[in-house]
């Protein structure tokens, strides 16, 4: 599923990040951005030492706030690390926030390195169990918003990239409907 949104396109597609040919992906990481587990792990595995090694010089990252490294190996030249919230320790107002920080400040930081291309993940919607369908309308009505606001062309695309049909569907519904409320 695509639509427009100003000079900018928002895609879902099932796959894999770590394949993605967008300019940035953005790596849903720990504190330390040290690496870890479910996409952290992937995308450090498939980039190779260069990612830890840059990241190493970041000094961890909090949570909602996004940093920079170099993509490795992978397709994409950059890796965009962001912290997004763990469900239970925030409590639903307090997550909703910061998932959208997050999601906000990946963007904000591909602007910044003129990224024209990049790929999301569902953040915190495995290990740091937030609902994906609570999780879904804050990503996508977070990323339509920024881009709305893009006062010049910018970033071109955005994709999220799903794993499964389950995650996708629950993304393609709540993009429907923000799509008819846009």
């Amino acid at each position: 599923m695509r639509i427009q949104v100003n000079e900018a396109v928002v895609e879902l597609v099932e796959g894999d990040i770590t394949e993605q040919d967008t300019e940035a992906i953005v790596n849903a990481a720990n504190n330390s951005l040290l690496g870890g587990g479910g996409v952290d792990g992937a995308i450090h595995r498939a980039g190779g030492p260069a990612i830890l090694a840059e990241c190493r010089k970041l000094g961890g990252c909090a949570t909602g706030d996004a940093k920079i490294t170099t993509g490795g190996r992978l397709k994409a030249r950059w890796v965009i690390h962001t912290v997004g919230p763990v469900y239970w320790q925030e409590g639903a107002g307090r997550a909703a926030e910061l998932l959208a920080s997050a999601y906000r400040r990946s963007l904000e930081v591909a602007a910044e390195n003129r990224v024209q291309s990049l790929a999301f993940p569902s953040i915190s919607t495995g290990a740091y169990g937030y609902p994906i369908e609570e999780a879904a309308p804050i990503a996508l009505r977070t990323v339509l918003d920024y881009l709305l606001a893009q006062e010049k062309p910018g970033i071109g695309l955005v994709r999220f990239v799903l794993y499964g049909q389950q995650a996708y569907r629950i993304y393609e519904r709540a993009l429907a409907r923000l799509a008819d409320l846009a």
